[in-house]
């Protein structure tokens, strides 16, 4: 089976990464790899996406960084929700559940 490969609306990718966020601090390449291994390698962020979408979170006070170690004895950025960030994901995910149910719609439909 062939992997393929989304480029990833901004909306949606900040929508992955705060959820991603949610049970615990992860440094870049973790939340990229999660995203991947939660959607069975069918979504893939590259490091030029997620590095701009996660100092634009940050900068909107939905996430907070700080400097640790990976599990690879790295020095690495961890980034965590904030509650703002909490409330803008319950906020997201609820217009992602109304859009994805609208577009569900129309190709059963058309």
């Amino acid at each position: 089976m062939t992997t393929t490969r989304l480029d990833l609306l901004q909306g949606t990718l900040d929508l992955l990464i705060l959820r991603t966020l949610v049970a615990e601090s992860r440094h870049g390449w973790a939340i990229s790899e999660r995203i991947q291994l939660l959607s069975r390698d069918v979504l893939r962020v590259n490091q030029g996406s997620l590095y701009p979408a996660l100092h634009r979170l940050e900068h909107q006070g939905w996430i907070t960084s700080e400097w640790g170690v990976s599990e690879l004895g790295r020095r690495a950025r961890f980034y965590s929700l904030t509650a703002s960030g909490r409330r803008q994901l319950d906020e997201e995910a609820e217009q992602w559940t109304r859009f994805s149910a609208a577009v569900g719609r129309v190709m059963r439909l058309a």
